[in-house]
């Protein structure tokens, strides 16, 4: 099937959609509303989602603190298989190092209040209490 790739240099297209096709977002609006928070920078400037991103632009995406710099390689405007995605962009060498070590990071280092959820109890509130000094 054909997936309307183009890689000539004066294809544009606006990067809330180009996120969603290159599979960074799983849907429009996340890409959009990722972007609307500054979480996606086009070669360094914070930008709108109707900004057209253009083939050889650099784009920073931060996901859950993880940022990825991609240089764009290509432009389709339908979303396809992740197959036909990654012939999208190609991320920088010091993305994925930078990338790699976040995630053994995160691997070896556990969020404390990752296990909590909802209020605390009656006994958590006891302990904070202690710790916090506020007994």
């Amino acid at each position: 099937m054909n997936y309307g790739i183009s890689t000539e240099a004066g294809a544009k297209l606006r990067i809330d959609k180009w996120l969603w096709a290159a599979r960074f977002f799983k849907t429009r609006s996340l890409a959009a509303a990722a972007v609307e928070k500054g979480h996606v920078r086009i070669d360094g400037a914070s930008v709108k989602p109707a900004k057209d991103v253009r083939v050889g632009d650099l784009v920073e995406i931060e996901i859950e603190r993880i940022v990825w710099q991609v240089a764009v390689l290509g432009m389709c405007d339908v979303r396809g298989p992740a197959s036909v995605a990654q012939t999208l962009y190609a991320e920088t060498e010091e993305s994925r190092v930078k990338r790699q070590v976040e995630q053994e990071r995160r691997k070896t280092y556990r969020e404390p209040a990752a296990a909590l959820h909802g209020r605390p109890t009656k006994r958590d509130r006891r302990t904070i209490d202690k710790l916090s000094g506020g007994g």
